[in-house]
């Protein structure tokens, strides 16, 4: 009866999802949105646009972070690795606003860990995929917000690497693009509402905040690290901040601008048990063609 109710729960809520998806295709208008394409914008404003998780520019992110893993339950430190493809094509919708869905798809190693603390090996499998999902104003200057929904699936290809959840909750965003600083937040929410009944239930919070400095030719100095909370846990393993600081510099390789970052994490705060130390994280994002852009 139990696994009846997630099932029709899980439906009605693909359902909701298609009849959203359409009742936006049916309000997709670019007639009176024009949108400057990337051939057409400087180096310094791609980079800009390319820090706006609403951006109207299409693009395939690689990230990659190296992270180093310590604490009570670890016999000194060990190392994981996350690598994320993540692609972002924004759709323009009327009254100069813009919808973007990012999927978030992970390849991730991992250790695993015997009673003592030791690594016994790596595991490298596909992660647990996301999915943000935001609504805002279309403007690359000053003030702009952001509304949506964000979800994990439980696609992962091994225990150690997933948690075995469906998690789904509210996501919201808030940027200022100014002249010489681009600051602001992004924050998702998640609550495992189905899934395997063995594992634990989730309920977690993370926040990317951004403060970044622009420099001449493209580049720009500044962080953008994410504070993770775990609401299940006591306060001496919730919660992980981090600060950090990191270069990033957007150029064109014949037609194609690219944006690279590479930036270093440490975490002032972190799980007694078992967290992250510092992480090195290398990003790589090519903007392509939108096929909403005017020619």
């Amino acid at each position: 009866m139990h696994r009846h109710i997630i099932h029709s729960a899980s439906l009605t809520f693909c359902l909701t999802g298609l009849l959203t998806a359409n009742e936006a295709i049916d309000i997709i208008d670019t007639s009176s949105h024009e949108l400057t394409p990337a051939s057409k914008m400087s180096l310094d404003d791609i980079s800009t646009q390319l820090e706006n998780p609403l951006t109207s520019l299409w693009s395939i992110t690689l990230e990659n972070s190296y992270r180093s893993i310590s604490g009570n339950s670890v016999n000194g430190s060990t190392e994981a690795n996350v690598l994320n493809f993540q692609p972002g094509m924004p759709i323009p919708m009327a009254n100069d606003f813009t919808f973007i869905a990012r999927p978030v798809f992970p390849l991730v190693t991992s250790p695993v860990l015997d009673t003592n603390g030791d690594t016994i090996k790596h595991t490298t499998g596909i992660g647990d995929i996301q999915m943000l999902s935001l609504y805002g104003p279309d403007k690359s200057k000053g003030f702009v917000w952001g509304l949506g929904t964000t979800m994990k699936f439980p696609t992962a290809s091994s225990e150690f690497i997933g948690a075995g959840k469906w998690q789904a909750g509210p996501a919201a965003m808030a940027f200022h693009f100014g002249d010489k600083w681009t600051l602001g937040a992004l924050a998702e929410h998640w609550w495992s509402f189905a899934g395997d009944s063995d594992r634990a239930h989730t309920n977690e919070t993370n926040i990317k905040y951004i403060v970044r400095h622009k420099l001449p030719d493209a580049w720009s100095i500044g962080a953008g690290p994410t504070i993770a909370i775990n609401w299940k846990e006591k306060p001496n393993n919730r919660y992980t901040i981090p600060v950090g600081l990191g270069l990033s510099k957007t150029a064109k390789f014949g037609e194609l601008p690219i944006k690279f970052r590479l930036e270093a994490h440490y975490n002032l705060v972190r799980p007694d048990n078992i967290g992250q130390e510092w992480q090195i994280l290398f990003r790589i994002a090519p903007v392509i063609p939108s096929p909403f852009s005017q020619p």
